[in-house]
């Protein structure tokens, strides 16, 4: 199995822990910490996806549950975009973040903010977050947003400004419960619905006009 390279720190720490107080008789304290090590390897962890193939496809950028489809907010920071889209991820899902079209970067915008719960509103205008505005290859305009959430307290982006990304393209990762919100230009078909679970770089969110 992959894991991401950020969760190495954490898996190795615990798992040393575990040893050390092993080694020191320390059983059920060991036990804990080997619980920890494996917590964090299923956390980290970063299967392989398979895109699927059409034109106009916007993939998910996140494993998830739909929490909210809505009109994008009158002059928001994704200019053109007209509905978001927002996914919440538990501790239990996958947290590697994936480009939901291929296009390249315009631009990366991040924001010091909040944690409040990630499934609840105020968290997409108050929370950490780091904006990324994606053009494809046609022009069109989209926009993904990672949001910290209330365990989340680091937002990590592979990716920068001019950078071309392939659709379903890993560009970055969230630690410990998030929300990714997608905003999808005017007259992109939505496919999904509210509650709706989905999986990065599998799960087709939209058509696009």
């Amino acid at each position: 199995m992959r894991i991401a390279r950020e969760g190495y720190p954490f898996i190795l720490t615990a798992a040393f822990l575990a040893l050390l107080v092993l080694m020191l008789g320390w059983k059920w304290v060991a036990l804990a910490c080997a619980v920890f090590a494996f917590a964090f390897l299923g956390f980290f962890r970063d299967p392989e996806r398979v895109a699927p193939q059409g034109e106009g496809l916007v993939l998910s950028p996140a494993d998830g549950r739909v929490v909210r489809i809505k009109p994008a907010k009158k002059g928001g920071p994704f200019e053109g975009t007209e509905t978001r889209v927002s996914i919440f991820l538990s501790p239990l899902d996958v947290h590697v973040n994936r480009a939901p079209v291929r296009g390249k970067v315009e631009e990366v915008r991040y924001q010091k903010g909040s944690f409040f719960a990630a499934y609840k509103e105020e968290a997409s205008q108050d929370n950490e977050k780091n904006a990324l505005s994606l053009v494809d290859v046609r022009g069109r305009r989209l926009g993904v947003v990672q949001i910290a959430g209330v365990l989340a307290r680091r937002i990590i982006c592979y990716v920068k400004k001019g950078d071309a990304l392939e659709q379903g393209q890993r560009f970055g990762l969230i630690m410990f419960g998030s929300r990714v919100d997608l905003f999808l230009p005017a007259g992109t078909h939505v496919d999904v619905v509210e509650a709706q679970r989905v999986k990065a770089g599998e799960t087709v969110i939209g058509r696009l006009p």
